[in-house]
């Protein structure tokens, strides 16, 4: 009886069309054969139970079923030697199974091990959402939808690679054909059907996952520095009047203008403490003093906080906790009430500072009262990125700290309200699953987990863009979650609406260009103008052979140069920070470009290269003013503008084994590639970054 159950191999894509009935199996099977040039098998239950109704009107017992399974099995077999490369079936041993379960209670043990162990590439699961479609063998209309429930049941619990297929009959034909395609070019690459499901449901492309496993073997292409960005070349100065100027003119137009600001929220605090945590692990309590530490860790951060500890903004609340967790903490002497206080400050079980993301922390102490980041944002939202009363803030977060912000928010929104006479509105996005990238081992091999699924990590800080394509405001404020103020906020709040005055009028100018070159005579006069505004002003070269160009291609062209988003870039001298600067970039094609670049895009071994790295003037501070709509006031869509060659490859691990990621284009780095950039210098003052818990220890987060 087995040996009749038994599936032939074949190195043809076996589909498995699975569903209750009157889901729309038969169609579309007849469908995707036609399509893909291929066979379908029809449902052998279908003659079978016609005949025996037809003969003495008998509906289906269960001793039918393992005759039913032995005739299917034989159409599905024979079918194999005579089909294309797919094979579509109407139904299989697992529908069978699953119908004698829900009617009978049981399912014969000799069917349910061969419905259990046949395997397919993908069992298409057909929708309830088209009618029901009543004859002879079809009843149970009204439980269609415990009937799926139990079929879906089925599949996970005996881990059946599937997908849902809903909408009408077109809808599921297209959608078919598309993930029949993707899952043919997905095995291709060595992939199993598994990766496929897991891969599709995670909402990924497989050209996708094509492009990135082909960047881990070929590798990312290192971004070629022509010369740093400087003041007399390429970064615009800015007096303090200039900037009261700008102000005055954004604050005259920002009424008739929808403002928003946006905070990339996300990013934990494990780096903040990185230091701590590894003190905790790695001192020797009782065998070695703290100093004997310092010196054979050669740790510089140690002392800094240890002396500086009474001044931060948490050290009340942490004492309080570690005296009342341990009543003998006065008495012990100096090393162990140092240890034990990080420890308590570091424990899972009450502070955990290093899981929490940046933004829910203690930042800054007034009197008695502790702000956290959110609640600085909030401030500064109120100070300068509203219009019309309204300020609209938003935040891009984990999903499992949605509740942390919400708390916060909820107590402190009020206060700012009131303080600020400024309406607050707050909203919230996640960053997309759809960008997270494929991790692979040190063979270029797709890393996988115990389960043996695939392991998918966050895309890095370039994934925003795709958070920051959904706002739709005529202004947009960038600004990093760390990056707050405790004094001084007049002075941000200056040079952030100057960094939006100076945006407004390049847009105000770039957009009466465009408006021009759309008409049908624009004159030789006109172009020349504006050959010398992205020459002079821009500071974008142009094609060199542009004046052999007929007048429709110098149009073309300029249109080409400004018709993209802008964004305004505040630049501050550099001092030694860690990160990117503003440079002259050569592309692939040969053209410069004004381009923020990361060290890690940079050759290091390439002497001239490095050389050029270290001589950079000045450092971004991640403080842009953005315009993302184009002349007609339509949204651009800011995907459009990514260079996808400036990624990055980071060496990581997981569960302790080392693994290579993947890491898109930073968001102000290789996805603003192709926007037209202005960077200004600005104060120094206004860049405040918290990198380590120590820099909270600085004036700017100290009370005056």
């Amino acid at each position: 009886m087995e040996e009749n159950l038994k599936q032939q191999p074949t190195n043809k894509i076996r589909i498995a069309l699975y569903g209750p009935e009157s889901t729309g199996k038969t169609t579309l099977a007849k469908q995707l054969a036609e399509h893909f040039q291929s066979n379908w098998i029809p449902e052998f239950a279908r003659d079978y139970l016609q005949e025996k109704w037809d003969r003495s009107k008998e509906i289906c017992q269960p001793e039918d079923l393992l005759p039913i399974a032995i005739g299917q099995m034989k159409l599905e077999n024979k079918a194999l030697s005579e089909t294309g490369n797919y094979l579509f079936a109407d139904t299989n041993l697992m529908c069978t199974k699953v119908f004698s379960e829900i009617y009978y209670g049981f399912c014969d043990a000799v069917l349910d091990k061969a419905a259990r162990k046949h395997k397919y590439d993908l069992f298409l699961l057909t929708d309830i959402d088209v009618p029901f479609e009543k004859d002879d063998l079809r009843d149970k209309p009204e439980e269609r939808e415990m009937l799926i429930k139990r079929f879906e049941e089925a599949l996970i619990e005996n881990k059946k690679p599937y997908i849902l297929l809903s909408g009408n009959k077109e809808e599921r034909l297209q959608k078919a054909i598309i993930i029949l395609e993707d899952l043919e070019k997905l095995k291709q690459l060595g992939f199993n059907s598994y990766d496929f499901v897991q891969i599709y449901n995670q909402g990924i492309s497989v050209d996708t996952v094509a492009y990135q496993l082909q960047v881990f073997n070929t590798g990312i292409p290192k971004a070629v520095l022509e010369k740093p960005a400087s003041v007399s070349s390429g970064i615009v100065p800015l007096s303090e009047e200039e900037a009261v100027y700008y102000a005055n003119l954004f604050e005259s137009k920002k009424e008739k203008l929808k403002l928003q600001k946006f905070v990339p929220a996300s990013g934990a605090a494990s780096r903040m403490f990185k230091f701590l945590n590894e003190f905790v692990n790695e001192y020797k309590l009782g065998n070695e003093t703290i100093n004997a530490y310092i010196n054979r860790k050669r740790c510089g951060s140690v002392p800094i906080f240890l002396i500086g500890m009474e001044k931060f903004p948490f050290h009340k609340a942490v004492l309080e906790y570690t005296q009342t967790r341990y009543p003998e903490y006065k008495q012990w002497d100096k090393d162990m009430r140092f240890f034990y206080f990080i420890k308590s400050m570091l424990s899972s079980s009450h502070f955990d500072f290093a899981s929490k993301p940046k933004a829910v922390l203690p930042f800054h102490q007034y009197g008695d009262y502790i702000a956290t980041p959110i609640e600085e944002h909030l401030n500064e939202s109120g100070s300068y990125a509203f219009s019309n009363g309204l300020s609209n803030l938003h935040f891009t977060i984990s999903e499992e700290h949605q509740d942390s912000f919400d708390e916060i928010i909820k107590n402190v929104k009020p206060k700012v309200e009131a303080n600020t006479a400024i309406k607050i509105h707050v909203d919230y996005s996640y960053q997309h699953k759809t960008t997270d990238t494929l991790a692979v081992d040190l063979q270029n091999n797709p890393f996988r987990l115990d389960d043996g699924s695939l392991f998918f990590r966050p895309g890095g800080h370039g994934a925003l863009i795709e958070n920051l394509n959904q706002l739709y405001a005529d202004v947009i404020f960038i600004k990093n979650i760390d990056n707050v103020i405790q004094n001084h906020i007049h002075l941000i709040s200056l040079y952030k609406k100057a960094l939006a005055g100076i945006l407004l009028e390049f847009q105000e100018k770039i957009f009466a260009f465009l408006k021009v070159l759309a008409t049908e005579n624009t004159q030789k006069e006109t172009i020349d103008e504006i050959v010398e505004f992205v020459k002079t002003k821009l500071q974008i070269s142009i094609n060199a052979d542009f004046q052999k160009y007929t007048r429709e291609n110098k149009v073309a062209h300029l249109q080409e140069i400004l018709n993209r988003p802008i964004r305004v870039c505040g630049m501050v001298k550099n001092e030694g920070e860690p990160g990117g600067g503003p440079f002259w970039v050569r592309d692939t094609k040969g053209n410069v470009s004004l381009q923020i670049v990361e060290s890690s895009q940079v050759d290091a071994q390439n002497a001239a290269q490095a050389k050029i790295m270290a001589s950079a003037t000045h450092f971004n501070p991640v403080d842009l003013v953005c315009g993302t709509k184009n002349y007609r006031g339509e949204k651009f869509d800011l995907r459009d503008f990514i260079d996808n060659d400036s990624g990055f490859i980071v060496e990581k691990n997981k569960n302790g084994k080392p693994i290579k990621a993947y890491e898109l284009p930073g968001l102000w780095n290789g996805a603003m590639a192709k926007w037209i950039t202005i960077f200004v210098e600005i104060p120094l003052i206004t860049f405040n970054p918290v990198k380590t818990v120590n820099d909270l220890l600085k004036p700017a987060h100290q009370p005056q």
